[in-house]
C-alpha cells in the first residue's frame, strides 16, 4: 500500500488545532464574564500548563510549518492515518459536547466560579472528566497521524503530565466545594470512561 504525503499529517494537525478553537473560543469568552470565587493555581499548574501548551499547540505548528525535527519523521501509512482522524473526531465531538454541558463552569485551569453548579447531566452523567478523555482521544490521533516520532507522541506525553499531576487537586477542589454530592456523584462515575457497574445503595 502506498505511503501517504507528510502533508496529510500537516493538514490532521491543522484540522485538529482549527477544530479545538472553533469549539473552545465561545465557552471561553462566556466563562470569563463570571467572576472567579476560588483560585487554586499554582507555580505547578502555570508549568504544567505551559508544558502542554508546547506539545499540543507550539510543537506541531513548527512542525507544520518548517519540518522541524525532519530527522524524526517517518512515513505515513493510510490505515493509521484513517484511524487517527476517527480519533480526532470523536475528541472534537467530546470536547464539544463537554463544553456545552458544562457551560460557564468550565475554567481552563483550578478555578471555581460564581454560583458555581456541580453539573451531572447529559455527557457528565456517567464521566467526570469527558473534557480529560476528549484530549486523550486528539493525542491518539496525533500519535496515528503526525508521521515524526517526536511531535506525534508530545501531545500525549504533555497533557498526560497535566492530568496525572491535576485531576486529584480538581477533585478535591470540587469536594471541598460540594461536599457529599460530589462524593456521591463520584461513587457513581468513572473519571474518563462509565463505570461498568454501579455501586449498590447503601
Amino acid at each position: 500500500m502506498t505511503d501517504l504525503n507528510p502533508w496529510f499529517g500537516k493538514l490532521a494537525v491543522l484540522a485538529c488545532l482549527f477544530g479545538f478553537i472553533i469549539i473552545r473560543a465561545p465557552h471561553g469568552r462566556r466563562s470569563r464574564t463570571v467572576r472567579v470565587k476560588e483560585d487554586r493555581k499554582g507555580v505547578l499548574e502555570v508549568l504544567l500548563l505551559i508544558g502542554a501548551t508546547l506539545g499540543t499547540t507550539l510543537l506541531p505548528l513548527i512542525w507544520v510549518a518548517t519540518g522541524f525535527p525532519a530527522r524524526a519523521d517517518h512515513p505515513l501509512h493510510p490505515v493509521p492515518y484513517a484511524l487517527g482522524l476517527l480519533a480526532m473526531a470523536a475528541g472534537l465531538w467530546l470536547l464539544y459536547r463537554s463544553h456545552t454541558d458544562l457551560g460557564t463552569n468550565w475554567s481552563v485551569t483550578l478555578q471555581t466560579r460564581e454560583d458555581h453548579r456541580l453539573v451531572t447531566a447529559g455527557i457528565y452523567e456517567r464521566i467526570r472528566h469527558p473534557m480529560y478523555a476528549s484530549m486523550f482521544l486528539m493525542s491518539i490521533a496525533h500519535l496515528l497521524f503526525v508521521p515524526n516520532w517526536i511531535v506525534a507522541p508530545a501531545y500525549l506525553l504533555t497533557f498526560g503530565l497535566l492530568y496525572a499531576f491535576r485531576v486529584a487537586h480538581e477533585e478535591r477542589m470540587m469536594l471541598d466545594h460540594f461536599g457529599a454530592e460530589y462524593q456521591a456523584y463520584a461513587r457513581r462515575t468513572g473519571r474518563l470512561l462509565p463505570r461498568l457497574r454501579q455501586p449498590a445503595d447503601r
